[in-house]
């Protein structure tokens, strides 16, 4: 019942083989031989059938043989009757090694997969390894060793080299994947099916693009969510990405959009294999900093300075000790050591001073991660230094890592190392890159919480105002926004402007300067010139009427020299915004090919093509994911007490990236912004400028459509929170679950009585395990639903207060199936709130959300003597029958 829909795909219990005899592997083709080989080369613990269809007898023969995998390496002719005798076999799922497949060819057996039922991996590619199982069904060379860790690759090349070097460096693995273009099975479905295998403890991916963004964010936040995901990505130049498409037709984007789509799902990117198995050595150890403070113990100050000045090199923190930690550890060390900066025990350091460095660093609320360097001296034992290392280990409540310089004289003392599960390198960057990535992992995984709504609490914008705006552009068959129309825009969503008005002559512009107020600044208005500095079309500090005057008419003379093309509707005039102590800032809108619209945020001004300072983020966001996407940016810097200068109004600028972050959920047709400058100060933050582009096509992510499916992560639905009176007095309100109702959900599974939680879960669990109450909460609520009941109850204090808490009463939930159109639910309530009338409303408002969501039915599980339930199925409508696999259970089913 719980088994995943991949299962017989990835831990097959028997298996047949559609590629030549068993007998004659000489009349394979070369791929089909190579697959033979791997599959008999060690004992696989399930049943192996192999069947030439040539001379396997007559079909009924062949319907009489049942597996749960089909394996098909034949030419390509013989494929489509390949799947079709696998779906007659009973085969759940299909992999075809068939190389050398485009596009058209691959979607013709995808249709007729889906048409029998079954999951189709391939074509293009090379299979895949379970070494617990003793399958090695691919053509990537011997099977690899068993461990926790699981591979998904794009590159088989590439694959075949990261196991050649994974089996000389004692790595093991729970699984191999090997992806190839064109799969119908491919990185999103694997990711899914790892996030719940408890063989694997950590995922390692290599890829190249994506073919859907949606899908593939939702099944990167569930993995990262559950286990470590790390990830090595190709393509960062723009060269290799035009080559990566033409290659394969996947969907690459920008690099920078993809390093915040990792961010944002949780996930540690790296920027080589070596690399990728440190990390996942390091996340490993379960041991996770709090910050980018790393501590540096060492008795040669050499690598130490190496080590600090990778420290600043990838945007980490030297942690330096308290004053009065420092001089509590300095009376105890060598008079030659030194604790400034780095916490150097210098030359004379014994084993012992090493065990007591590291314990200080340990206790000071100023380091969040430590790392030990030993550099090896004549006559010393360097084991007696790992063992004191290891000794501390267990006293520990931040990560430690280590770097034991040398080779042959410090062998035997990393592997006192390794035996203690303690990471080790043989180089201080290594470490420290290492320890960037545990940062990372802690720094992703919070962002991962973050599930803001489209809508943020600030004052509701004018969302049809602007809509009426865009369409009227459209209209025109324009994409491209004049200034008056962009400064509308962003004031339907409150995001404050320079006033600017329109003037048609040189009179009118002296008339408005005057109205406005001296300075002025005048820029040309065409819906035909994008960029007004290209056509010197800006003049700035305009001081009076004359300058406004002759401004005007050089100005409308030298674009139309300069355009004559261009329709002009006058010149704008705008006050000059204050900028004593304004710092330049922008904010735009980028639209990626592979997850479309993502919010930037960096410094603004003419520079800003120099500059070249943009931190991304992708929306929606909330007032967390804000200051981080400041905090990213360059110009940050600037933004508190600089050179003389009050600091800016932080609070200002965030609610300006709400803002747009608002304008990204409810305007589709949005495809680029730039706000620039936004001049910001210690009195609040004012748009100048902006320019906007527009289109009538929504930019939906993965072809899907419906509410923000321009967005590659659905916001939080707070648009199905309700209010319901309770049978009996009193109301509840019905939301779907977030990231923080943990502990209140937690808290109901506690209060439920051991029957109750055994109709649930089917299991005489007391509490729900940290994984799955995570699974529970942090939910795609693309794929999945889950609302709470919770209700307001008041608690009385010790001391006698009274206050009120809120408290989940009830839980219903889907999930939808793997064929897209019915899903499955589950529905708890708490035993003090039943016959109160909540089982009825979560069911019926579960349902509504499922309807919404184009689900066509709605299916559970019910064990057959919990007669509570089954009286409910009933009264709404569901049909109750006896479930084929199981006799303890009911299946209930209903249409949507």
């Amino acid at each position: 019942m719980d088994q995943h829909y991949l299962t017989p795909l990835f831990a097959p219990r028997s298996i047949v083989v559609l590629a030549g005899t068993a007998q004659s592997e000489e009349d394979c083709c070369p791929q089909a031989a190579t697959l033979l080989q791997a599959l008999k080369a060690q004992r696989y613990t399930g049943s192996l059938q192999f069947v030439n269809t040539e001379t396997s007898g007559t079909l009924a023969d062949l319907m009489g043989i049942k597996a749960d995998l089909a394996i098909i390496a034949l030419p390509v002719p013989e494929v489509s009757a390949a799947i079709d005798l696998a779906a007659r076999m009973a085969c759940q799922a299909i992999m075809v090694l068939s190389s050398g497949v485009d596009v058209d060819q691959a979607q013709v057996w995808h249709k007729q997969a889906r048409r029998e039922g079954v999951y189709l991996m391939g074509p293009n590619c090379m299979g895949f390894q379970r070494p617990a199982l003793g399958l090695n069904a691919s053509t990537l060379g011997p099977l690899a060793n068993k461990g926790p860790l699981a591979l998904v690759s794009q590159s088989g090349s590439l694959t075949s080299s990261m196991l050649d070097w994974a089996a000389k460096n004692a790595v093991g693995f729970s699984a191999v994947v090997s992806f190839g273009p064109h799969s119908s099975v491919g990185m999103a479905e694997a990711l899914d099916f790892l996030a719940n295998d408890p063989q694997t403890q950590s995922i390692l991916v290599y890829m190249e693009g994506i073919f859907d963004a949606r899908r593939f964010m939702s099944a990167l936040r569930s993995a990262a969510n559950a286990k470590p995901v790390i990830v090595l990505k190709a393509g960062r130049r723009a060269v290799v990405v035009e080559s990566a498409r033409t290659d394969s037709a996947l969907m690459v984007g920008n690099d920078e959009v993809f390093d915040a789509a990792l961010r944002r799902a949780g996930a540690v990117r790296v920027k080589s294999f070596d690399e990728m198995f440190s990390a996942a050595k390091c996340l490993a150890t379960r041991s996770r900093p709090v910050g980018k403070r790393l501590a540096i113990v060492t008795n040669g100050g050499g690598p130490g300075v190496l080590a600090a000045d990778w420290v600043d090199d990838i945007d980490l923190s030297l942690g330096q000790l308290s004053a009065e930690t420092a001089a509590a550890l300095q009376s105890v060390l060598p008079t030659t050591a030194s604790v400034v900066d780095l916490i150097d025990l210098s030359y004379d350091a014994s084993p012992e001073h090493f065990k007591q460095a590291i314990q200080a660093a340990n206790r000071d609320s100023s380091v969040d991660g430590v790392l030990v360097i030993y550099s090896p001296k004549p006559g010393a034992d360097a084991c007696a230094y790992a063992q004191a290392v290891a000794s501390s280990k267990a006293s520990l409540s931040k990560p430690m890592l280590t770097c034991w310089m040398g080779d042959t004289s410090v062998a035997d003392a990393r592997l006192v190392l390794n035996e203690a599960n303690i990471p080790t390198f043989r180089t201080p960057e290594s470490a420290v890159g290492s320890f960037g990535n545990l940062s990372s992992f802690y720094q992703n995984q919070k962002l991962l919480q973050q599930t803001p709504p489209p809508l943020s609490t600030l004052a509701k914008p004018d969302i049809e105002g602007a809509r009426l705006l865009i369409e009227g552009v459209l209209a025109e068959r324009r994409k491209i926004l004049t200034e008056m129309e962009s400064k509308s825009l962003l004031s339907a969503f409150h995001i404050p402007v320079t006033e600017t008005i329109l003037a048609r002559s040189a009179h009118e512009a002296m008339m408005i300067a005057s109205q406005l107020g001296y300075p002025v600044a005048l820029k040309i208005d065409s819906p035909d010139i994008a960029h007004k500095s290209d056509v010197q079309g800006v003049e700035l500090n305009i001081l009076n009427g004359t300058g406004v005057r002759d401004t005007y008419h050089d100005m409308m003379e030298r674009v139309k020299r300069l355009r004559p093309d261009a329709r002009i509707n006058g010149v704008t005039v705008q006050k000059m915004a204050r900028t004593r102590s304004g710092r330049e800032i922008c904010v735009g809108v980028v639209t990626d090919d592979a997850f479309g619209p993502v919010v930037a945020f960096g410094a603004g001004g003419t520079m800003i093509e120099l500059i070249n300072d943009r931190a991304m983020e992708l929306p929606p966001l909330n007032q967390y994911l804000a200051q981080s996407v400041i905090e990213r940016s360059r110009v940050a810097d600037t933004l508190g007490e600089w050179r003389g200068m009050p600091a800016a109004d932080h609070a200002a600028l965030e609610q300006v990236l709400l803002r747009v972050s608002e304008m990204v959920c409810e305007l589709p047709q949005l495809r680029e912004m730039d706000i620039n400058p936004i001049i910001i100060d210690e009195e609040g933050a004012i748009a100048v400028d902006a320019r906007i582009v527009v289109d009538s096509a929504p930019h939906a992510i993965g072809g899907r459509s419906g509410v923000y499916s321009h967005l590659p992560i659905l916001p939080y639905p707070a648009r199905f929170e309700q209010v319901w009176p309770m049978r009996g007095g009193g109301e509840y309100t019905v939301r779907p679950i977030h990231t923080e109702d943990a502990q209140m959900l937690q808290d109901l599974v506690h209060s439920l009585s051991p029957e109750s939680r055994y109709f649930r879960f089917v299991s005489n669990m007391i509490e729900l395990p940290p994984a799955m109450l995570a699974k529970l909460t942090l939910i795609d609520y693309d794929r999945e639903m889950a609302l709470v009941a919770v209700y307001r109850e008041r608690q009385a204090q010790d001391d006698g207060e009274i206050i009120e808490r809120e408290r989940i009463v009830g839980v219903s939930r889907y999930i939808t199936n793997p064929d897209q159109t019915s899903c499955e639910f589950s529905l708890v309530v708490a035993d003090d709130f039943s016959g109160k009338g909540l089982g009825s409303r979560l069911m019926e408002s579960i349902m509504d959300v499922a309807r919404e969501r184009g689900l066509t039915e709605i299916v559970g599980l019910v064990l057959t003597n919990n007669d509570g339930m089954l009286r409910l199925m009933r009264s709404l409508g569901f049909s109750v029958k006896a479930y084929p696999d199981d006799p303890d259970f009911r299946v209930v089913t209903h249409p949507l």
